[in-house]
């Protein structure tokens, strides 16, 4: 038998809970933990070319449904780690690399306008994807370039010139089955301890308006032209409306808690749609989903 070239660990059926922040979901089909970039390499380009594929970085704008997902589920937390500065600057941090890390260490390098980043949650892979921002910055305004991998494992640098870029939004302009393994990003030079004492602010901030001692997974909707997705909800009065173990925020309108660790996928996807049917029928407006929903429901009668 022909030993793989891969080095990581491969696991079946594994159940996405434990690894997505609303500490719910369904199981994924195959679930590979590589050990590093080459690693994961090496593992992509074993795989069918039509192998459905689910990246996944902390988990924490993710949504698998209780039917399962049927492909197979990359987690590259705890491989794609890799964070330096680079000769010319620039910061090269790998996908798996944690938005507030990334944050803390341009602060610590003297570098500016990254604090941003420590009120993202998740990873710098995620944030690419998504274009993801808060406070006024968003992560495609300081990416010089970066890193993918395609369904064969070779690795493509590329440019912003490349993608289409927008609020909440990043794609390739070409379609394209590459992910994103890293990215180069510059920052001015600037006061460290002022970018150390305004990441201390924001994070405080998020703790007092933003219920993050119970799972969730962050804003759930975009924000309209104009206005605030938590403004709308509230408006609407759904503060506090449940539905099974899935509850909208009292703390905060724009985000589902699972306040009791009970809630299946189905509660939460429940529950965003009637968010965004109240808010359509009261004030017109369409909320447009910032959390990933993927997978299949489960059968008719099954229980989550």
């Amino acid at each position: 038998m022909t030993e793989p070239s891969w080095r990581g660990s491969l696991r079946e059926n594994e159940p996405t809970a434990a690894h997505v922040s609303w500490r719910a979901g369904g199981p994924v089909a195959c679930a590979y933990f590589p050990l590093d970039l080459d690693d994961l390499a090496a593992f992509l380009a074993t795989l069918r070319h039509d192998e459905p594929l689910l990246m996944i970085g902390q988990g924490s704008n993710l949504l698998v449904r209780d039917g399962g997902f049927s492909g197979t589920a990359i987690f590259t937390h705890a491989a794609l780690k890799t964070l330096r500065q680079e000769a010319d600057g620039t910061i090269y941090a790998e996908a798996g690399v944690a938005s507030p890390k990334l944050a803390r260490f341009a602060a610590d390098l003297g570098l500016s306008d990254a604090e941003f980043l420590a009120g993202v949650p998740g990873t710098l892979g995620g944030a690419l994807a998504m274009n993801a921002g808060c406070n006024g910055g968003e992560t495609w305004n300081h990416v010089e370039r970066v890193l993918m991998l395609d369904r064969h494992g070779r690795r493509v640098e590329r440019t912003p010139a490349d993608f289409a870029i927008g609020y909440r939004r990043a794609g390739l302009k070409t379609g394209s089955d590459e992910i994103f393994a890293g990215a180069w990003l510059r920052f001015p030079p600037g006061d460290g301890a002022a970018a150390r004492d305004r990441i201390r602010a924001l994070l405080e901030q998020r703790l007092a308006t933003q219920p993050l001692q119970l799972p969730n997974a962050g804003s759930v909707f975009r924000n309209p032209p104009g206005d605030h997705a938590a403004r709308l909800i509230e408006a609407a009065g759904l503060k506090g409306t449940a539905i099974g173990g899935a509850t909208i925020s009292e703390k905060h309108a724009n985000f589902i808690v699972n306040r009791d660790g009970k809630a299946c996928a189905a509660d939460i996807e429940s529950l965003i749609g009637l968010m965004q049917a109240n808010v359509e029928e009261k004030f017109a407006v369409k909320l447009v989903r910032e959390v990933r929903i993927v997978g299949e429901h489960l059968p008719a009668g099954a229980i989550a």
